[in-house]
C-alpha cells in the first residue's frame, strides 16, 4: 500500500520523511475518525495488516502504540486479543490542552476569561435550540445541588460534590448548545476548572455565609432554566454573563486567581 507523500519544501530545506509507524497510524486514525472503523471493532490480525501495509511485526505495533497512546484502541490479551476500536475519547484533548496551558504558563485568570466569553454564548444558543429533555436535564442538576446543600444540615458542603455538580450544569449548557466545537472547548478545560473550584471552596468556606453563597448560586441556574424555557435567548445570554461575573468575583478573589495552571496540578 502506498503511503501519502511529505509536502514539498523548498529548494535547500532538509525535508524529514514520517516514519512509516506514524502514517500507519495516520491512516488507521482516519478509518476510525470516519467511522469506517466503529467503536468495539477489531482490527484485522496482526499478519494481515503486515500484508496489507508491506511492514514488519515492530513497525505495525509501534503504529498500534501511537494510537495506543491517543485512546483510540486498547490491545487486548489473549486467544481472543487484538487492536479493539474505541470512542475518540476527548479526554486525550484535555490532556494535551492542559499541558500546553501549563508550559505556557497560563493562569486561572485566563482560563475564567475564556469562559466568561464562551459560555454566554452558549447560553443563548441553547435558549434557541433547546429540547424538553435539556430543560429535564438541567432540572435535574439543580435538583441535586439543592439535595446536596439541604442533606448536610447546616455542616460544610463536600466540595468534591458541589464542584462535580455544578460543572456538570456548565458541561450542559455548552454541550446542549448546538456548537460542538464549543463543547468540546468547554470539555479541555475540565480539569482546570474543577480543581481551582475544589480548591476555591475548601479553601474558603465559612459556616456563617457560605450556605446563602451556595443558594444564591442554586437560584442563579433557576433563573436560567427559565428562560432557557421560555426561548428568550436575550435574557439567558445576559444573565449568564452576569451570573459569571458574580462567580468570578468570589473565586478569584484570592490568590488562587493568579496562581499558574501548573501549580494546581502540582
Amino acid at each position: 500500500m502506498s503511503f501519502p507523500n511529505p509536502a514539498v519544501a523548498q529548494v535547500g530545506e532538509t525535508v524529514r520523511a514520517p516514519k512509516t509507524a506514524s502514517l500507519i497510524a495516520a491512516q488507521l486514525r482516519r478509518r476510525i475518525v470516519r467511522g469506517e472503523l466503529k467503536p468495539g471493532e477489531t482490527l484485522p490480525a496482526e499478519v494481515s495488516l503486515m500484508e496489507q501495509f508491506g511492514v514488519s511485526r515492530p513497525t505495525l505495533r509501534e503504529a498500534f502504540r501511537i494510537l495506543e497512546t491517543e485512546n483510540l484502541i486498547d490491545i487486548r490479551r489473549g486467544s481472543r486479543g487484538g487492536a479493539v476500536v474505541l470512542e475518540p475519547d476527548q479526554s486525550v484533548a484535555a490532556r494535551y490542552v492542559g499541558l500546553l496551558l501549563q508550559i505556557q504558563g497560563t493562569t486561572i485568570d485566563d482560563v475564567y476569561e475564556a469562559r466568561m466569553v464562551a459560555e454566554p454564548a452558549c447560553a443563548r444558543m441553547l435558549a434557541k435550540r433547546r429540547k424538553k429533555q435539556d430543560i429535564a436535564d438541567l432540572n435535574e442538576v439543580i435538583k441535586d445541588l439543592e439535595s446536596a446543600v439541604d442533606s448536610r444540615d447546616g455542616a460544610a458542603v463536600d466540595p468534591m460534590s458541589w464542584t462535580r455538580l455544578t460543572y456538570r450544569f456548565h458541561e450542559l449548557i455548552m454541550q446542549r448548545s448546538g456548537n460542538k466545537t464549543l463543547a468540546v472547548q468547554g470539555a479541555v478545560l475540565q480539569d482546570i476548572v474543577a480543581t481551582h473550584l475544589e480548591l476555591r471552596v475548601a479553601r474558603n468556606f465559612d459556616e456563617k455565609e457560605s450556605p446563602e453563597r451556595f443558594q444564591r448560586a442554586i437560584r442563579g441556574y433557576k433563573k436560567l432554566v427559565s428562560l432557557v424555557e421560555e426561548r428568550d435567548a436575550d435574557g439567558a445570554e445576559r444573565h449568564w454573563r452576569r451570573h459569571m461575573e458574580a462567580a468570578a468575583i468570589y473565586l478569584l478573589k484570592d490568590d488562587l486567581h493568579n496562581k499558574p495552571v501548573v501549580d494546581l496540578f502540582a
